[in-house]
């Protein structure tokens, strides 16, 4: 998987289209990711202790990888990798060729 927990994506497709949020979680064996404010649901929360409140709260569910994009430099591009001379892998961005952070 190419993204990686702490990126900034934009959602290409579905019903949250165009919405930038940053990656929360990351889900490698299901090819999804939790983004924050996208594919909100809502879940009705019983209180678990004395102190808790319980009742309607909204909650991120996973999108698949493949409908949201990582944002380098204020623009959406693709991923792919590269080994430097010394054998590391390192991101790079197809738009600029730059590494990603």
């Amino acid at each position: 998987m190419k993204l990686k927990k702490g990126d900034t994506v934009v959602v290409i497709s579905g019903k949250d289209k165009g919405v930038e949020g940053e990656v929360v979680h990351v889900y490698p064996a299901d090819n999804k990711v939790i983004v924050s404010g996208v594919n909100r649901a809502k879940k009705h929360q019983k209180p678990r202790r004395a102190n808790e409140l319980g009742g309607i709260i909204d909650r991120d569910m996973p999108v698949d990888a493949s409908n949201v994009m990582l944002v380098h430099k204020g623009k959406p591009t693709r991923v792919g990798y590269k080994v430097n001379d010394d054998g590391t892998k390192v991101r790079v961005a197809k738009r600029t060729g730059e590494v990603i952070g």
